[in-house]
């Protein structure tokens, strides 16, 4: 039957309703049909199909990812957490998707443990996604997969194979360089650092970004002290250093950390930034209404996503091109009242 040949001319445009009466099916089921969604029998996708055809149906972008073999949806695997940094990141690149004409289908995995991300890619690549964006991954263990749709990878270097990878960074190492270029700017003759768990590629390109400007100042590298991105380790840190008489700078690898490591130094009896200066990581901006205001690197969690969702927007639309050249991150230094220079007698 041609399609559209149950109805004349005037009729009303048919509705899912419609389609699912002739198919002697739930909306639902018509649903998932048209978005090639998984759950569906073949005898019930068959009967959906032919019923659409009967009645002329056509769910706009439903219909055209029958057509194409696409659903115009982009997938996400996120670390579940609700630190700034990773919620920030997640907001602009579902903001980016979306302003790509996209539909986002998002999963958490709360430990970023390998299997879990797998299996997350996995379930996205069942529900019929385009692409998939990794957004930070952590470093230990290898992720055993192979996918065959494009993969972006933010904030980390491809973990797996996929049809196509691509990898945008979100400019962590030169960031961390930054920030303490600007403490040894200052005068002070070296930077303690304490870090994010070694266990995130986000850590990782901190400690190497500070190690970095140490080194081409020709600088001491102090012992490196590990804190888990919380407040309350930025305060054991900061107990532990405020024991060192020499002690005049620090960079923290987030911004919850330096607070903890402000409020520790304080309580030690170093003020801040008279005698300590600290300079923090991600540019929260409620950390501009503390005492001191921190100084801090602010991370560019619109400028990543939205670079990183244009090239994975090409690599879906036009397979078989090279991908657009890419362009890099702003380093943004955002100084305020936790830092100056070192006591005189230190300088």
């Amino acid at each position: 039957m041609t399609p559209g040949a149950g109805r004349n001319a005037d009729s009303p445009a048919p509705r899912s309703a419609d389609v699912a009466r002739l198919a002697g099916v739930s909306r639902k089921t018509v649903s998932r049909v048209l978005n090639n969604e998984p759950y569906v029998s073949d005898e019930a996708r068959r009967r959906v199909l032919a019923a659409a055809d009967e009645l002329g149906y056509r769910l706009n972008h439903a219909a055209r990812a029958l057509a194409s073999g696409r659903t115009h949806s982009i997938g996400v695997v996120a670390l579940g957490t609700a630190g700034y940094g990773t919620a920030s990141l997640l907001v602009h690149i579902e903001h980016a998707v979306r302003d790509a004409g996209y539909a986002l289908r998002m999963i958490n995995t709360p430990d970023g443990d390998p299997k879990r991300i797998a299996g997350a890619v996995e379930t996205l690549l069942e529900q019929g996604v385009d692409a998939v964006v990794v957004s930070e991954p952590v470093v230990e263990g290898e992720v055993s997969l192979r996918v065959d749709v494009p993969v972006l990878f933010l904030g980390a270097p491809p973990a797996f194979t996929a049809a196509r990878t691509l990898s945008v960074g979100v400019a962590a190492h030169q960031l961390a360089r930054t920030a303490t270029e600007h403490l040894l700017d200052l005068g002070h003759p070296t930077v303690h650092h304490v870090a994010g768990p070694q266990g995130w590629y986000a850590a990782k390109d901190r400690l190497e970004g500070w190690r970095a400007a140490l080194a081409a100042r020709g600088a001491h590298e102090p012992p490196v002290i590990e804190g888990d991105w919380s407040p309350e380790s930025g305060y054991a840190a900061g107990r532990e250093l405020a024991s060192d008489p020499d002690l005049t700078a620090v960079f923290a690898a987030g911004d919850e950390m330096a607070i903890g490591l402000i409020h520790a130094l304080r309580d030690a009896g170093r003020r801040v930034p008279e005698d300590v200066s600290v300079v923090g990581f991600d540019g929260n901006p409620v950390f501009a209404y503390v005492t001191p205001p921190l100084t801090t690197v602010r991370q560019p969690f619109q400028a990543a996503a939205r670079e990183g969702i244009r090239q994975l927007v090409h690599a879906i639309e036009k397979p078989d091109t090279d991908l657009p050249p890419a362009s890099d991150p702003p380093v943004e230094l955002v100084v305020r009242g936790s830092t100056a220079p070192p006591p005189p007698h230190q300088g």
